[in-house]
Formats: C-alpha cells, structure tokens, sequence
C-alpha cells in the first residue's frame, strides 16, 4: 500500500472516496485488528497514511518524529514515510476550524462542552483553544481529574453555548443512539457531532429541531484530508480541492 487509511473498522469510511477524488494518488481502506497493527507498523511498508479509531495515539512510539500539533494534542492522524523516517500530524485540528469558519460558528468567549476524552477530543480542545473559547469541559461517562460526567453536566452545565461531540456514540450503523438530551441546554446555540456517517445524527437532528444550528464532520473530514494530501506530497493545494472532493462525495453517495 502507498496511500490510504488504518483503522479497526473501516465500514463506515469516506476516505477512499475523497482522496481518490484529488486525482493524485490510489488509496487503499486498511482495517487492523489489535494483534495485526503492531507489525504492520513495523514494516513501515507505505508512503503516506491516514489514522483513526482507536491508533491514534497506539502509532506514536513508532514514529521518528511528531509535527508541533501532533506533539500537543498527543494524538496522530497522518504518517508521512520519508526514506524510512516515519513522521506524525495532526491535520483535525486544522480540518476543524475550518468547519467552524465554513458555517460561522465563533467559539470566541463561549463556554463550551466537549463529550469524550478520546483523540479526537484533544484535537477538537486545541482548536477551541485557538479560536478563543472561554471555558472548555470534558465529558466522560465516568467523572475524572480531568472529565465531568454527563450527570454533572445535565446539573451544573447546562449554560453551555456549544456542544462537540466526539465520541462514536450515533455512528453508522448505530444511527438511533445520541451521546446526550440536548432539551436541557436551553442557551446552547450550536452543536458539531464529528461524526460523518451519517451526514445527518440523532443528536444533531435534535439540535435542529430545538433551534439551534447542527451540523456534522463532513467539512471537517473534506478539508483534514487536503491538508493530509499537502504533508503526503509535500506541495500545497488550493481549496477547491476540499470543495470538488464535496461534490465527487454528494455524486458518489447517491
């Protein structure tokens, strides 16, 4: 494989479809299970790839190198093969704002929720984080030194003005679980669900339906796979090339 995508289950995945929309390069869906993901990480045997549930943070003890954003978040979702030096990035942060900017949505001086604690939260933290939000909260299923848990959140949070989901929670095929009842959160004016299949979740349908703006990972997706392909061949590109490969998606999809 030169190009393409590791994860455990892979079903769900766009990817394919949206790299091979670039017109530059094959790329190849390839599901590990735990025991087989220790050696193909060892034999190094691809040019570029993209990472996700549950390695991101599994492939970093065997990169050579980590990018500045990958090194804060603690999480990598591009590998980049150069002559055998294996280096790790974080192209979600980058993807996410530009979601945000896509449909207006400021962070800037709002309290905002995240729920779960797994990679793509911290990403999803470094992003608020640079778009100035005022307060940020984990939530877990469990309270920790770090995560309040959805009770805490349902009785001391429900001023919150934005909600991201993070966790699988409402993932194809599992379509009619939501991660949280939004009718508590009365001031909230915006919800993301990362997710991206299906294009439309439960729990943002629900924010729809309450009036508040809902919108799922698709974008974030799109514009994280451009930046992927810039550290995969090392050129920039414009971002048209986020937009065609929307377009290719919507086409294929029907």
């Amino acid at each position: 494989m030169e190009y393409g995508l590791i994860g455990e289950q892979l079903g769900h995945s766009y990817s394919q479809i949206i790299h091979e929309s670039f017109g530059l390069y094959s790329y190849e869906l390839c599901p590990l299970s735990k025991e087989a993901f220790p050696l193909f990480m060892q034999k190094r045997d691809f040019k570029g790839i993209n990472v996700t549930i549950p390695y991101k943070r599994d492939v970093i003890p065997y990169l050579d190198e980590l990018d500045e954003a990958a090194r804060a978040i603690g999480a990598v979702n591009t590998i980049v093969n150069r002559d055998g030096k294996l280096i790790g990035y974080n192209t979600d942060v980058s993807g996410f704002l530009w979601m945000l900017k896509k449909h207006g949505i400021d962070p800037a001086h709002k309290k905002v929720l995240v729920l779960g604690t797994g990679g793509a939260s911290a990403a999803v933290y470094a992003a608020l984080h640079a778009a100035g939000a005022r307060h940020i909260l984990f939530v877990s299923r469990t309270a920790k030194e770090t995560a309040v848990s959805y009770e805490e959140a349902y009785l001391h949070h429900t001023d919150v003005q934005l909600i991201v989901n993070t966790t699988p929670v409402g993932m194809f095929p599992h379509v009619d679980a939501s991660p949280i009842d939004l009718s508590a959160f009365s001031e909230c004016q915006a919800v993301i669900d990362v997710i991206y299949n299906p294009s439309e979740t439960k729990l943002t349908a629900q924010a729809k339906a309450l009036g508040m703006i809902g919108i799922t990972g698709l974008d974030m997706l799109l514009a994280q796979a451009k930046y992927a392909a810039e550290h995969f061949l090392d050129r920039s590109f414009d971002d048209t090339l986020i937009e065609n490969a929307s377009k290719h998606l919507s086409f294929s999809r029907k």
